[in-house]
Order: C-alpha cells, then structure tokens, then sequence
C-alpha cells in the first residue's frame, strides 16, 4: 500500500520589506558600521580573543573580574554560557536582565564534528565532568556534549586536557560556524552511498577559527551525510549537503542552504546543484562568505540566513554563490530519494566489514560523566575504540563483533543505555529546559523523563499496533533547540492557561517532520488554537492523542504525521 503523506507545511512568512526604511546592515551592500551593540562589540574585538584574557585574568581572578561583554558576547566564542541560577521560575525569565538570571557557572559546550570519538576522548571528557562539572553531562541534538556547573577558574585546565586528545570547544556557541552536523555511521555503514569524513574534517580544519569568518550576523549550522537514511536533519541548517548519485557525474552531493526553526521557523531549500566531493569545502566557504556579506545585521531576530534566502530566492542566492564566491559554476543535479532506513540508528546494525554497531539510547540525552567513563570502559572492553554521538540525542558503539553483541548490550542497559528501548524512549528528545537555561520557562528533561516512563506502563503493549517510533520533543521555551515544528508532538514551553491559572506549561504543534522513512520531505506541525498542556500533564496528553490516532486512522500504513494533519480539532485535544 502506498503511504499517504503529509502535506507539507514549509515556514512561517520571512520575507523582510521589499522597500526597506533603513539599512539592513549588509557589510556588501551598506559597509559595516556598526548598527546595534551586538555589532559593535564583536566589530571592537574578535571574539576569539577573548581565550587569552580567560586564560591570563579572568581564571585567575574569578568570575567576578569577568568583563561584561566578554561575559555576556565573547565568552560564548569559546562555547562558554553562565547558566540559571537556581530557584528563578519561568514567570521571571522575560521579567530580569542577565545578569540577574544568571549563576557564576557556566555552561560549557564540547565540539564534536561529525560527532566521531575515540573512547580516549570519551574518557577525558567523562573525567572532566566528574573532576570540574558536578558529574554532569547532556548529549545534545547536534552531536555536542554539554557540561554545567564549570567554574572560569578551571576553563584553561579543562581545554588543555580537551586538546591534548583533539577535542575542542572553539567556536561552539557564538555568532560563527557552529559544530558540523555528520552522519553518525560514516565510514562503516553497509548502505553507505559516501563517507562525508573527508569533507567534514577538511571544513573543520581549515575554517573553525578562522578569523574572516569569526563575525557571522548570527550563529550557522552546517550538516553533512553520506548516508540515505539522510539522518543529519539537513532541512533546518544553514547549510548542508546530502548524497545523491547523478546519473553521469557519480556520487556527490545535493546542496541545501537557510533552514532555521526557533520562533519563525523556515525549512531549507535546494539550490539544484550537484556538488562534488573535491568542492564541498569550497562550495561551503562560499554559502558561509555570502551570510557574512549579505545577512542581515541591523536587526537580531532578522539576522538568520533563512531571511535573507526568502527575499533573495534560490536563482538569486546561487547566481551570487557561482558568479562571486566561487572558481566556477556548478551542474544542476538531482535530489536524492526518500530516506530507506530510520536515521537514529538504534538498534544493532551491520557494518560494511562483517562486525557491527550498537546504537543506544539514554533518557532524553541526559547522561554524566561517570557514564561517558563506563561507556569507555565498557566500548574497550568489546574490542571498539570508536563511540559516535548523533542529531537525535544517542549514542553508537562501533566495531563490535557479532559474538559480543549480547553481551554489550547488557552492558549498555546497566550503565542506563538501551540499545533496545521502548519507542517513546526512542522517539523523546528534551533541550536544556529551565535547571539551567537563562531563556527557558520550563522543566524539560525531568518531565519528559517522566512522561516517558508513564507512557512504557500506559502504552507499552500498544507498540506492535502503534508500530514505528511516534517523536515527542519537549522544549523548554520558543527558541526550538529541541526542533518541536519538526516532531509528531511538539511541547513548546510556555506559561499557559489551566482552568483560569496560569501555570507552566507547553503549547502543542502536531504532525511535523523531516523526511524520513514514512516521508517524501520536511514539513512542520500544525497548531490547534487553545490547545496547551500543564508542564506535568505531558503523559496525560501523549497517551490520549495516541490512543485516538489509533482508533482513527484509516490503516495502519498511514503516520501519526498524516492522521494530525487531516483530523479535526476535537480529535486532537
């Protein structure tokens, strides 16, 4: 039976005024005068420079010899956040400044492209968040770790030991190139079309830190895969590039530019392109050279790419990329297909060279340090040395023979890994939410934790009818770190009404997603108007919006994505 699909909703309007009354601040077009003080702090000094000063006074100072506007701009270059302090609740998030929300600890954000480890690097990471952060530790959905609780004073010891294995936190927040999305199976996977590895790592070394592309009008994403399960949620980075196989050029990539979600969420959209394997650095340096010249700056919540693609259009946006960025023009080029696989990888899996990987899945990305150590540990003692992060908050142990499967499996469960969870631990990711995000007015990794429990005791028996993960994304304010357009059930928090009080809570988008398996391509979830959910009540409404998709839906092929998106409003209460 053919999947019916859901129609594709693709972004709210972002088109900027056609006749604009003021200057959007484009350095190519309007030079680069500063036009608000977020520009001209970062004008003033790169934020890069910022580590020496870290380095040599604020480490050995304290938080209190700190600059504000290294603090608050600059700090953040060098994946550095002061984190809530504790005991401010959501009602309070948009009524005190910064630094009145904020703690003298930090959140500290490890890069890692591609989302590749060694279990060396596991390790010392593991044995920082222990030594210097509490025992805290989040994988998040862009293949980051994030530590809290991090003192300045411990920063320069804590980046020795991260370079000493390769690893980073350059540019890992910040108005720059942020980390590099990456298939977490590149190189090993059996239905591999490429490995990206090649083109990831010549991006990162050449480009992350470099000072031309140091001053971006906000933060840029990039995600790259060689694999068809596209399991790199390409439609919502700045830049992103997806194998495909043109029929007289061979493999390459497909090129897809100025996906964002946040408060206006904005799907990206295919240049047309084909780009080869050897250009992918290039391409990638023009898509990035064209945001510093042409994104707009005057403005904050204008300054993504995605504004500047909706009033240029995609003809326009590659006739500048060819014509003034790159050495060359590029063949137009097919799409790829549909993804063939689910693309969290969880499960057990072969790989191209006879042995396997194992992905597994801990509670909403949250984990330790004293978790990351184990998982190192217990990675070695099966004979792997290499761990993957991925988009969807899991994690991959590669390189295991088939023999000792089993065995890490029930390993992985004791350390509170499962390799074989239930879907709604499958399918549940949560940002930060309000313990230590400044911007969050609601709990999210606890709640959705707890949902998740109520719904394996409520649902579980239902699995085998419900039959493929339903994604459920909970997200602690507007921002959508947790890409909740992009879920079957998106919680975004909220303040909401609850029979006449106003508590913490969620607004709900439904039927939302990337392409996957079930999907042609991207669409974001609808909003039914009134419709919220109490910040402990997420249990209550999954199972109750679950249980009517499977009393209404026309056949057990159609997607909860198809069902939210045709049922009335009554039905999804």
């Amino acid at each position: 039976m053919t999947i019916q699909q859901p129609t594709p909703i693709r972004g709210a309007r972002t088109r900027t005024a056609r006749v604009p009354t003021k200057p959007h601040g484009q350095w190519a077009v309007d030079g680069n005068e500063p036009l608000n003080g977020n520009e001209e702090w970062k004008l003033d000094d790169n934020g890069l420079n910022v580590r020496e000063r870290i380095e040599s006074i604020y480490a050995r100072g304290g938080f209190e010899s700190i600059d504000p506007t290294d603090l608050h701009g600059r700090f953040r270059w060098w994946g550095l956040y002061t984190q809530r302090k504790p005991g401010i609740d959501g009602g309070r998030t948009a009524q005190l400044e910064p630094h009145e929300l904020e703690d003298e600890y930090f959140m500290m954000r490890v890069r890692i492209d591609g989302g590749q480890l060694t279990t060396e690097q596991l390790r010392v990471i593991g044995e920082i968040s222990t030594e210097f952060a509490r025992d805290t530790a989040d994988i998040t959905d862009r293949q980051n770790v994030q530590l809290h609780w991090v003192e300045v004073q411990s920063v320069p010891e804590i980046w020795r030991r991260l370079e000493a294995v390769g690893l980073s936190t350059t540019e890992a927040c910040g108005d720059v190139p942020r980390v590099i999305l990456g298939s977490p199976v590149a190189g090993i996977a059996a239905d591999e079309l490429i490995d990206p590895t090649p083109q990831i790592r010549e991006i990162a070394d050449r480009f992350i830190g470099d000072r031309s592309l140091s001053n971006l009008p906000r933060k840029y994403k990039t995600a790259i895969t060689g694999h068809p399960s596209q399991d790199v949620v390409h439609e919502i980075n700045d830049c992103s590039f997806v194998a495909v196989e043109h029929p007289e050029l061979g493999i390459g990539y497909d090129l897809w530019v100025a996906g964002a979600l946040s408060v206006v969420p904005r799907l990206g959209e295919r240049l047309g392109v084909f780009v080869t394997p050897d250009r992918v650095a290039e391409v990638w340096h023009g898509v990035t050279q064209i945001f510093r010249d042409y994104g707009y700056r005057r403005l904050r919540n204008k300054a993504r790419l995605k504004f500047l693609l909706a009033d240029w259009g995609v003809e326009k946006f590659r006739e500048v990329l060819e014509t003034e960025y790159l050495d060359s023009p590029l063949p137009d080029g097919p799409a790829a297909p549909k993804p063939t696989s689910i693309g969290d990888h969880v499960g057990i899996h072969a790989q191209k060279d006879g042995r396997f990987f194992v992905g597994a899945a801990p509670l909403v990305g949250r984990v330790s340090g004293s978790t990351l150590t184990a998982l190192a540990n217990l990675a070695e003692a099966h004979g792997s040395q290499r761990i993957r992060t991925t988009p969807h908050q899991k994690l991959l142990v590669l390189d295991i023979e088939e023999s000792r499967i089993e065995s890490l499996v029930k390993g992985l469960d004791e350390i509170g890994l499962s390799a074989r969870p239930s879907l709604f631990r499958r399918g549940t990711i949560a940002c930060t939410g309000i313990e230590f995000c400044k911007l969050a007015i609601v709990e999210t990794k606890v709640n959705a934790a707890k949902a998740i429990e109520q719904l394996e005791e409520r649902l579980g028996a239902l699995e085998p009818e419900i039959g493929r993960p339903i994604t459920l994304h909970v997200n602690g304010c507007p921002n959508s770190c947790a890409r909740i357009q992009t879920a079957d059930i998106g919680l975004k928090g909220q303040l909401v009404l609850i029979d006449g009080e106003q508590v913490p809570g969620y607004q709900v988008h439904l039927g939302g997603g990337l392409a996957n398996v079930d999907r042609e391509e991207a669409g974001l979830g609808r909003t039914v108007r009134g419709l919220k959910v109490p910040a402990d009540g997420i249990a209550d409404y999954a199972e109750r919006v679950i249980r009517r998709y499977l009393a209404d839906r026309e056949s057990s092929d159609e997607t909860f994505a198809v069902w939210a998106h045709r049922a009335d409003e009554e039905a999804l209460q």
